[in-house]
């Protein structure tokens, strides 16, 4: 049997005692072959019923129309289980185990489940249970019958008194494997729906709707009919396999010879492996779906290849005797036939061609009387287990390969991590590697693909090490020995690149440690490739030239923060090019006032003078970094170098050329007349989930280009930003600069493409952003965010393509679209509701940022808030809130300063900003006077 049960099922074990069983749903025409748990109220079994009648089993029937199959899994409590231990040294149940055998006692069958789980099951009496008739089991009135009653007995007084609670999983399946072909085939394909189960087919759209092909490697026109079954075979088409067939263990080199066969519905053909002394070979057999194989030919329903026997014998010439020998009895059977030639004395192995002529294809009755045959009794006998099994193991592990190439070059979501596990656990992983550095080297037209293909070696070496060893994955990947495969790689020679990964690979196998180790460095690697896919964004940047404005005169911008409603985490590369992402955002001012900005000046001076400066006014931080050569610079794609951001701005802005061979001081000079003083700052406080750095790029970016004499878009500027961060080296989407530099409640999204590119719409009429501002708060919930890598965490999870991930990320664009709805609509009750569910899709996509602390200031702000979330990506910073009444300001301090235990926090209030990115000009004489536009 194959039991389907979810991982996800919860089974009690509080107070467990007794025993306790597992039972999976079924039809009742199906269950009357089986056996099922009749259950009370409370889940306690009653009894059990074995090959029932439709009306006894109908009794046992669920809520949801299905019967609880009896399916396997017993747990026993110790108590129980300790009881039971007695009885294999009680006469006469020691005749159950060989030690009882061995001394003498003679043999009893005892089971499981209809002796000794019928035994506790509350609706028998003593005499019932001693003495009933039971399918399956020794007969109380038969010749063993003093025995088997005598042993019903010492079960009785041992066991009784425990019950047996059932444990119903409602979503699972159960599959029994029969003998009977037929029975199998509709068994698999009863859904009525196409599964490719672990199988590699090429042209999908031949597979036809209730059907199923599994661990199966499909290749060519490979036309699978409606109740067809695939099974274990590699086959080059043209194939028809018609309906009710069942094809199992055909390799490669049998294809043609299928499609030679004039295949009817029906047929049954396998291959077997066995062992003839020391000859290993391939035998195949054929037989009619419809066949009963230990049928006598007698029998009026006795059938080879789904017709009687005597059409069989007129149609091929063969005689009874040639199948079972002169001494053969009436009573001969389909299981002992010797009909499949298996050796030819001058030519050898006989392959799939030796049943052709059974089915209708080419041969004689000379050339199959003159092989040597054998029956499936015979075949069944000698099969090579071994052989059989690898057989198997190898179709599947190549059918993984196949599969796992398919989806990363058709940028499919197929999550490739079990069959990973699996090829480490089998120790099948070199060939895997192989075929993913071949798949990463063959992609320099997509790197999105190369990419993925360097985060799924990341995953094979994860699994190799082991769950739980090694070490973190998240972490740096910097090591000197994979420095000239990075360096390949950012020079875009992507085969030269891969092959250094893969020689610097094998040294760093042998141990957990360095296989986590390595799997860091092979997604550093991804993450160059990364970058310069997103550097495609860079495509749509339109800048203009024009008058550079005088020497020393300001050129400042203003830019309000963000707050993220819905869709969040949608986009971030790969997920903003590979699935699509859609995001509602606002920009909003903090108490009145826009938080971010930037202002540049030309100077004198060829050097370039870079202030930051972070944190509230009264309490606030600057940096200055003078740069006045080169190599000044050169430390730009370092996050947390000094100046690290202003550098990037420089560089993007192509201030500057950091390569090339003309000093700083003459690039300055001969391009812009001069030096540059670059200031930037922020109000909010650091991880304030406001999107702070990304709109602070954009806000220099536009004060550069302002001070430089060229024009630009905002669009533009979007784009310039994802630019800009990837060289940065910090990575992140797009919608924290669509938030700040685009004004008001929007729209935006981008599809699932390279090159990657952003679109935006205005949302809200003036009328709704009156109301929505006076029900928008923050909360600055004093929690810095968490320090951990959420992204590094979620694009490992995406490229796995866990499902939980997919789904998600899926529902995080639906929940953008209802948030959209709702802002067009005016609602806020719906807008609420969308917050609130963006909140949940946060959590699932970066577990953990939700503080305790955080989680008490929610709970006890819910009954006045429509929708509650934390701004970006969560673990701290600012909580944003829709309050059910206008101005609640005071109300929430209120609130929030009787939980105990919060510590620091503070309550802000919000103001739509409907301009984005403002240019404020200001002259050098008089920087007091300003004029915004």
């Amino acid at each position: 049997m194959i039991l389907n049960i979810p991982t996800r099922q919860p089974i009690s074990w509080d107070g467990f005692s007794g025993v306790l069983v597992v039972a999976l749903p079924g039809d009742t025409s199906f269950a009357v072959n089986h056996g099922i748990y009749l259950t009370d109220a409370e889940s306690r079994v009653c009894n059990i019923i074995y090959k029932g009648s439709k009306e006894k089993i109908s009794c046992a029937a669920l809520p949801d129309g299905k019967v609880p199959l009896v399916s396997g899994p017993v747990f026993f409590s110790r108590t129980v289980a300790e009881k039971l231990l007695q009885t294999h040294v009680s006469s006469p149940l020691d005749g159950c185990t060989y030690l009882g055998m061995d001394s003498g006692a003679p043999p009893i069958e005892i089971s499981l489940f209809l002796d000794i789980l019928v035994c506790l099951c509350s609706d028998l009496t003593e005499q019932e249970f001693i003495n009933g008739e039971r399918t399956g089991c020794t007969s109380p009135s038969g010749p063993q019958g003093a025995v088997v009653r005598s042993g019903r007995a010492v079960l009785w007084r041992t066991l009784r008194g425990p019950s047996i609670t059932m444990s119903y999983v409602q979503d699972g399946r159960y599959d029994y494997l029969t003998q009977s072909g037929r029975e199998h085939v509709i068994r698999l394909t009863e859904t009525g729906t196409q599964t490719m189960i672990l199988s590699r087919i090429q042209d999908v759209k031949s597979v036809a709707e209730g059907s199923r092909v599994i661990n199966s490697v499909l290749e060519g026109e490979v036309h699978v009919s409606t109740g067809a079954v695939v099974q274990h075979c590699h086959l080059q088409g043209p194939v028809q396999v018609h309906s009710g067939c069942l094809l199992s263990g055909l390799d490669l080199t049998s294809s043609s010879c299928i499609q030679r066969l004039p295949l009817s519905s029906d047929i049954i053909i396998q291959g077997h492996r066995v062992m003839l002394g020391e000859l290993k070979l391939t035998v195949y057999t054929a037989f009619g779906a419809h066949d009963n194989l230990e049928a006598y030919t007698d029998d009026v329903n006795a059938s080879f290849l789904n017709q009687k026997w005597s059409v069989f014998y007129s149609q091929t010439g063969i005689q009874p005797q040639y199948l079972w020998g002169p001494e053969r009895t009436e009573s001969c059977c389909l299981l002992d036939a010797r009909l499949f030639p298996v050796f030819m004395p001058r030519s050898g192995p006989v392959g799939l061609e030796g049943v052709c002529w059974l089915l209708g294809g080419a041969g004689g009755l000379d050339s199959w009387r003159e092989a040597w045959r054998l029956s499936l009794r015979d075949i069944l006998v000698l099969t090579d287990q071994q052989t059989e099994l690898r057989w198997r193991e190898e179709l599947f592990f190549s059918v993984g390969r196949r599969r796992a190439v398919d989806a990363l070059q058709g940028h499919t979501d197929l999550s490739l991590l079990p069959f990973f596990r699996a090829a480490a656990l089998a120790g099948q992983q070199e060939e895997l590697l192989q075929v993913l550095d071949s798949v990463a080297a063959g992609s320099s037209g997509d790197l999105g693909v190369a990419a993925r293909s360097l985060a799924c070696i990341a995953d094979v070496l994860g699994c190799l090490a082991g769950e739980g060893k090694g070490g973190l994955r998240s972490g740096p990947a910097a090591n000197p020995s994979w420095a000239p495969a990075f360096k390949l790689l950012e020079d875009g020679n992507l085969p030269a690149g891969v092959q250094e990964l893969a020689n610097q690979r094998k040294h760093w196998l042998c141990r957990p440690d360095l296989l986590v180790r390595a799997a860091r460095h092979y997604e550093g690697a991804g993450q160059i490739l990364l970058r310069k896919a997103v550097m495609s964004a860079r495509e749509f940047v339109f800048i203009g030239q024009g008058e550079m404005p005088p020497m020393g005169e300001w050129q400042e911008v203003e830019c309000p923060a963000r707050l993220d409603l819905s869709g969040g985490w949608s986009d971030t590369p790969p997920i903003a090019f590979e699935h699509g992402g859609l995001v509602i955002n606002v920009a909003i001012k903090v108490d009145g006032k826009r938080p971010i900005g930037a202002r540049v000046r030309r100077v004198p001076e060829p050097h370039l003078l870079l202030v930051s400066t972070s944190g509230e006014p009264a309490c606030s931080i600057s940096t200055e970094t003078l740069c006045e050569d080169l190599t000044d610079l050169e430390d730009y794609c370092q996050p947390h170098a000094p100046g690290a951001l202003l550098k990037a701005v420089c560089v993007c802005s192509e201030l500057v050329c950091v390569s090339s061979p003309v000093s700083l001081k003459e690039q300055l000079l001969k391009h812009w007349g001069g030096g540059l003083e670059i200031h930037s700052w922020s109000s909010l406080p650091h991880g304030s989930g406001l999107g702070t750095s990304s709109i602070l790029a954009g806000a220099a970016l536009a004060a550069v280009y302002r001070c430089t004499g060229r024009s630009f878009d905002t669009i533009s500027l979007i784009h310039d930003v994802l630019y800009l961060e990837q060289i940065l080296t910090t990575g992140g989407g797009w919608q924290d600069q669509v938030g700040g530099l685009f004004g008001g409640v929007k729209l935006a999204r981008s599809a699932a493409q390279l090159p990657l590119r952003v679109e935006v719409e205005e949302l809200l009429t003036p009328d709704f952003l009156s109301a929505l501002q006076q029900h928008l708060l923050l909360v600055y919930t004093g929690k810095t965010r968490l320090a951990r890598n959420l992204l590094q965490d979620v694009v490992r999870s995406w490229y796995a393509r866990l499902p939980s991930i997919v789904q998600n990320t899926e529902q995080l664009v639906t929940n953008a679209e209802e948030c959209a709805e709702a802002c067009r609509e005016g609602s806020l009750v719906r807008l609420g509701e969308c917050m609130n569910t963006y909140w949940q899709q946060k959590k699932l996509m970066a577990p953990g940022c939700e503080p305790a602390a955080v989680r008490s200031m929610m709970n006890a702000l819910q009954p006045l808030s429509l929708g509650q979330s934390l701004a970006g990506a969560g673990g701290g910073g600012f909580l944003f809130l829709l309050t059910r009444e206008p101005q609640q300001k005071e109300a929430v301090r209120e609130i929030l300063t009787n939980i105990q235990g919060i510590g620091f926090f503070s309550v802000h209030s919000v103001e739509l900003d409907m301009d984005g990115i403002s240019i404020i000009q200001k002259s050098s004489e008089h920087p007091e006077q300003q004029q915004t536009t």
